[in-house]
């Protein structure tokens, strides 16, 4: 099993954690950023036959991160600047969970949506306290 997944050249690197998702974000010069999806998450095959037509939703969740992700500019601080483009990776992960509590109907995958759900929940508003109490955002 592959326990690294670059979703974005040097730029998002995730690591499956026991069920959960670690990621930590790169800073990389501006002319190497792009908005185009995901290498690897072609949201165009029909992979989900049968469980409706899901790829729609899949596709707003994931434009609406990587245009999330690359609205703040970088700031040079690495902890200011991680938590600005996490906290919309973690709102991606979050919408994308939605997407497969309303689609999916493999109950592990929907036990693992719901978890993937509550635990960037709690980190985003760790992240967002982080920010007020350090002037970021």
């Amino acid at each position: 099993m592959n326990k690294f997944r670059a979703f974005r050249p040097l730029r998002v690197l995730c690591v499956s954690v026991s069920a959960g998702l670690a990621c930590a974000v790169a800073a990389v010069p501006a002319h190497a950023q792009h908005t185009a999806s995901m290498p690897g998450m072609d949201m165009s095959s029909p992979a989900d036959a049968g469980s409706g037509d899901s790829t729609p939703a899949f596709k707003a969740a994931d434009d609406k991160m990587m245009k999330n992700m690359s609205a703040p500019a970088y700031t040079g601080d690495a902890d200011k600047d991680f938590v600005a483009h996490m906290i919309p990776h973690h709102e991606g992960a979050v919408d994308m969970a939605q997407v497969e509590l309303k689609y999916g109907k493999d109950p592990e995958l929907k036990r693992l949506a719901r978890n993937i759900i509550k635990a960037q929940h709690e980190e985003i508003a760790f992240m967002q306290r982080w920010q007020a109490k350090h002037g970021a955002k």
